[in-house]
């Protein structure tokens, strides 16, 4: 069993910490070990850059552009001695030895090793979803499902006989947080921007349909909730069919569970997901969705000196189940097993992870959003849900680095302005101009 690091090792040098993938909870653990002389930290991601996930539905709506939510570790982390900041792709791991395997056959080992490698879409063995479905859990992701887009508006407005047959039929997959962000904002685009980009154009062949199996949609969230959610879908010409499975999905559209075949040239992805492919290789213990099972201390049982933290994990929480994948969870994971490591190193105990429950949100387009703030899950919608989801949003994204003031502006600017105001972002020139700025430290 490997033995972890503490205060006795000192004189033998900082505690080597090697961070796998820098999404919430990389980078939570890697900022709260920052400026830490009794640590030393690479962090490992095949990008190079933190992605801030939440907003990647407005990346592919054009709402926002790439440059606003991407940020560069090497410049995040640049006034940190201790911290490394590495782009590399680690394809293999040995939890025992606390090794990483890069792409190119290097070896990175620390004393500490930690996971934080999120996930992946999970297609649950739906014929031809991984092939035509676009997924949106990516930056590349969101410019993929972008451009295709703006594509099949312009193919559309060069030949519009293509309309008939599906080419602005839009289809989303997935009744939670994510298909129902996405399915609005890519009605806004479809009926609000897009006839001032295209305005002879016939836009009212354009359909967004949203597909779920379940019977409501933000099944996580209250009764009030669902309900909101579906009268805001409806308001925005959303047809929302539910109850209903994916049976098949091609290049030309997608087939129901009950038969009915929906035309379609673009069908976007939000239908679930599961533990990141090195979870599978890692040869680590795993439950639900692949994911790593952890200690409430949030070390991987059989290896004290190996934490899995965020998507990646079953983080327990306390009552025998596991905390969501959510955004704030793995940030906050991320701090705790920072604190642990350096318990550790003081030679002190580590502590059980506690969650500090921000309550769960969802924007469904412009004035409309849904949040349930708090363990007790008090329910907000309009002004005063978007408001939960600002103050949610800003702390993940002061965690990044991001300067809050250019993100208040614009989300401000977001919910209140005339969705036309989009159609700028839409011209070539403008397309990845940042207005989120970011910092360094």
């Amino acid at each position: 069993m490997a033995r972890m690091p503490t205060s006795a090792d000192a004189a033998h040098g900082p505690t080597r910490v090697v961070i796998v993938g820098a999404g919430f909870a990389g980078v939570a653990c890697a900022r709260r070990l920052a400026g830490e002389p009794r640590a030393h930290v690479t962090i490992l991601d095949g990008r190079g850059y933190h992605q801030f996930q939440p907003l990647l539905y407005q990346i592919a709506t054009a709402e926002l552009a790439p440059r606003d939510i991407r940020f560069d570790l090497a410049e995040m982390f640049a006034r940190h001695r201790n911290v490394e900041a590495r782009t590399a792709e680690v394809v293999a791991l040995d939890p025992r030895q606390r090794t990483v395997t890069l792409a190119d056959d290097s070896t990175v080992q620390g004393d500490v090793l930690v996971l934080g490698v999120g996930a992946q879409p999970n297609f649950f063995h739906t014929p031809g979803a991984d092939t035509y479905a676009l997924p949106l859990y990516s930056l590349d992701d969101a410019e993929r499902v972008r451009t295709r887009l703006l594509e099949l508006f312009r193919d559309a407005a060069a030949k519009p006989e293509l309309v008939d047959e599906g080419a602005l039929t839009f289809v989303v997959v997935g009744g939670g947080p994510t298909g129902v962000e996405t399915a609005g904002a890519v009605a806004e685009l479809v009926h609000e921007v897009m006839p001032h980009v295209y305005p002879h154009l016939a836009v009212a062949g354009a359909k967004v349909v949203l597909v779920d199996l379940a019977h409501m949609l933000l099944t996580a969230f209250s009764d009030e909730a669902h309900t909101y959610a579906a009268r805001q879908l409806h308001r925005r010409g959303i047809d929302v069919r539910l109850g209903v499975s994916v049976r098949e999905v091609t290049d030309r559209g997608v087939t129901l569970g009950d038969g009915t075949r929906i035309p379609s040239r673009l069908v976007v992805w939000g239908g679930g997901e599961m533990a990141a492919p090195l979870a599978f290789r890692s040869g680590l213990p795993q439950g639900h969705g692949g994911r790593i099972d952890v200690h409430p201390d949030l070390t991987v049982p059989g290896f004290p000196a190996v934490y899995a933290l965020g998507d990646v994990a079953n983080v327990p929480n306390g009552d025998g189940t596991a905390l969501p994948q959510l955004g704030s969870v793995a940030q906050q994971t991320g701090d705790w097993a920072a604190g642990n490591i350096i318990a550790d190193i003081e030679g002190a105990g580590r502590q059980p992870f506690r969650y500090k429950d921000k309550g769960i949100m969802a924007m469904i387009g412009r004035k409309a959003a849904v949040a349930e703030i708090g363990p007790h899950r008090h329910e907000l919608n309009g002004r005063l849900a978007f408001a939960a989801w600002l103050g949610v949003h800003a702390q993940l994204l002061a965690n990044a680095g991001a300067e809050l003031n250019a993100f208040v502006s614009w989300a401000d600017d977001f919910y209140l302005r005339p969705a036309h105001r989009s159609a700028a972002l839409l011209d070539p020139s403008t397309i990845d101009e940042p207005r989120i700025r970011r910092s360094a430290g």
